[in-house]
């Protein structure tokens, strides 16, 4: 499996500061919804979840969390701590997200809107859909 990091152009001076990212251009989707999920309880594991369509970017704006990944038949973790950094997830691609640091805020950008119909939140469930897609 193949992980997937984006370093991001930071623009500073001394103010600080800026990274600037466009769809298609810095992303390699349109960008369709963003979240960010923040004040993350110690010891907490997010996502435990796959899409069948949906592509994303994660950004750790601040602090810092690992991410596992997992295509069905490789996992790799990724450390995320760096304001100016995405991890790309593809679709059909499991993911967690956990030790986060105390300060960390991860962003997501998504390739669509929310659509409970594209989760996959049974890891079982995944397996099987992964493996009918290889067909």
């Amino acid at each position: 499996m193949q992980v997937v990091k984006y370093m991001f152009q930071p623009h500073g001076d001394e103010r600080g500061q800026l990274v600037a990212l466009e769809e298609l251009k810095d992303i390699p989707f349109r960008i369709k919804r963003v979240y960010y999920m923040y004040d993350t309880v110690s010891n907490v594991v997010r996502g435990q979840h796959a899409h069948k369509t949906l592509e994303q970017i994660l950004i750790c704006i601040h602090g810092s969390c690992k991410i596992k990944l997992d295509n069905g038949k490789e996992k790799k973790e990724v450390l995320l701590e760096r304001p100016y950094e995405g991890l790309y997830v593809a679709n059909n691609m499991w993911r967690e997200m956990y030790d986060f640091s105390s300060d960390a805020v991860l962003m997501v950008l998504a390739s669509e809107i929310y659509d409970e119909e594209d989760y996959i939140r049974d890891y079982d469930e995944f397996i099987r859909f992964v493996k009918s897609v290889e067909r």
